[in-house]
């Protein structure tokens, strides 16, 4: 039985990639991103996400070890300081700014479970789980902006909810979810905890085991879902 977490170099990432080393529950733990970078313990491995000769050398890398019972993706994208800022009107939209961030936040997803799900158990419990965001649920919004971030997470629950109807079919021990991860204090939110409590801003490593805890409880009939670090599901 083993993991892969993608984006495994970023705070989330890297919390989450030392939480699963730190279970003892899997031989192998792939610590995928887009620089290699080394985590102790686990096999690390470089990719874009984005890149499907890359995605298809590293499910092969993969599949040679064994069977893949999680698979998590946290990679994603908000800003960048510079070019790249939420939208607070539809007169800030860029096509440049919705191609980034999609290929970054539903895009990569979509292509890492087109070449991960093949590699999970049909009956064996496994989890395919991806970062998603409270800001991506459709029925929660009442603040509006940030057009490009909410949309893309609102596609990739949209992705989730059909990974989970087609697994259920052809892997029924598979579980396909989205996970809020709360407020993390890491680079991508940074600018933006100035009106968070302190009580609700999660240092990675606490944001890691919330959701460790979330990802160990899920149930097949929870496939397709959306939680958030608490376990709460967050509506469409």
């Amino acid at each position: 039985m083993n993991a892969i977490i993608f984006g495994s170099s970023g705070g989330i990432g890297r919390a989450l990639t030392e939480a699963v080393l730190a279970s003892g529950r899997h031989g192998s733990v792939f610590a995928a991103s887009r620089s290699g970078a080394a985590i102790p313990g686990s096999v690390s491995l470089q990719a874009d996400f984005t890149n499907e000769a890359d995605l298809e050398a590293l499910a092969r890398e993969v599949n040679a070890a064994g069977p893949l019972t999680l698979c998590l993706v946290v990679s994603g994208l908000l800003s960048d300081g510079a070019g790249l800022q939420p939208e607070k009107s539809y007169r800030a939209q860029s096509l440049a700014a919705f191609e980034r961030v999609f290929a970054a936040n539903t895009f990569a997803p979509a292509l890492i479970a087109k070449h991960m799900l093949p590699l999970m158990p049909k009956e064996e419990r496994s989890v395919f789980a991806a970062l998603s965001a409270r800001v991506g649920s459709i029925t929660d919004n009442r603040l509006g902006g940030w057009h490009a971030y909410r949309a893309s997470k609102a596609a990739l629950n949209m992705l989730m909810r059909n990974f989970a109807i087609e697994q259920a079919r052809r892997a029924p021990g598979n579980i396909c979810v989205s996970l809020h991860p709360g407020t993390v204090d890491t680079a991508l939110s940074k600018p933006f905890q100035a009106n968070v409590p302190a009580e609700r801003l999660f240092t990675p490593e606490e944001s890691a085991a919330h959701l460790i805890g979330v990802i160990d409880r899920l149930t097949p009939e929870e496939s397709g879902k959306c939680f958030d670090w608490a376990g709460v599901e967050i509506p469409a």
